[in-house]
C-alpha cells in the first residue's frame, strides 16, 4: 500500500492512525500542501485524486480517497483490532462523534478554507486565529457536554480501546495545540486525547514523526 499524505493534515493523520492500529506496513509519499504552489494541486497528483487533496491511499489495483471511507475499508479488510463497535447503537454513537469531528468542526478551519480566506477576502493573521479559535470552541463545546455525560466513555470515546471516534479526535486536538488553544473547558476530551496520544499507534502516527515534517 502507498499512502499519499501531508504530515499536518487530520485527514491524513487519521490514516495513519488507523494503518499504525492494524500494523499495516505502507509507503509513505509526501505531498506537500504549500511548496511549489501545493503539489496536491498538481496534475500528476491529481490524476491519483482528481480532488486534489490528501490523503488518498492506494491498494492496488484500487485507489480510495476521504479519510473516513478509507478507515472503515481497512476496518473491514483487517477486522482486528475493530475499529467499530459490534452493536448497532454503539456503531451509530463512535460514527456520530467521528463525523461531528470530521465533518462539523474540521472543513471549516481546513487549510484550503483559511488560505482563502487570507489570499482572497484579505483577513489579517489575527483574524484568520480569531476564526479559527471560534470555530473549535463551538465544536469542541458542544463535544464535551456530550461526552461528559456520556455512559459509554471510559479511557476512550467507547470504552477501553481505541475506535473511529478517537482516530478522528487526536488530530483535531492535536490541531488546537498548534494553534495555542486552551483546552481547559474541555476536560473530557483533553483526557481521552491524551489517553490515545499515549498508545504507540498514536505516537507513531504524530505528525512530528513523519518523513516530511521537518519540510
Amino acid at each position: 500500500m502507498k499512502l499519499y499524505s501531508y504530515f499536518r493534515s487530520s485527514a491524513s493523520y487519521r490514516v495513519r492512525i488507523a494503518l499504525a492500529l492494524k500494523k499495516l506496513p505502507f509507503e509513505y509519499e509526501a505531498i506537500h500542501l504549500l511548496k511549489d504552489g501545493g503539489q496536491h494541486l498538481h496534475d500528476a497528483y491529481r490524476k491519483i485524486n482528481p480532488d486534489g487533496i490528501v490523503p488518498a491511499l492506494v491498494d492496488a489495483p484500487n485507489v480510495l480517497t476521504q479519510s473516513l471511507a478509507i478507515i472503515e475499508y481497512l476496518d473491514e479488510l483487517h477486522p482486528t483490532p475493530p475499529l467499530l463497535p459490534t452493536d448497532p447503537a454503539d456503531r451509530a454513537y463512535v460514527r456520530a462523534v467521528a463525523l461531528q469531528v470530521a465533518c462539523e468542526i474540521h472543513p471549516v478551519n481546513n487549510l484550503r478554507v483559511l488560505r482563502y480566506l487570507k489570499d482572497q477576502i484579505g483577513i489579517s493573521d489575527e483574524q484568520k486565529a480569531a476564526w479559527y479559535k471560534h470555530w473549535i470552541d463551538v465544536g469542541f463545546s458542544s463535544l464535551e457536554a456530550r461526552l461528559a455525560q456520556e455512559h459509554r466513555v471510559g479511557g476512550f470515546v467507547f470504552g477501553d480501546a481505541p475506535t473511529l471516534a478517537d482516530i478522528c479526535l487526536v488530530p483535531q486536538v492535536w490541531n488546537a495545540k498548534r494553534f495555542a488553544i486552551p483546552l481547559d473547558p474541555y476536560p473530557t476530551i483533553e483526557r481521552l486525547a491524551r489517553n490515545a496520544m499515549a498508545l504507540a499507534p498514536f505516537m507513531q502516527a504524530d505528525p512530528a514523526n513523519q518523513p516530511d515534517s521537518e519540510d
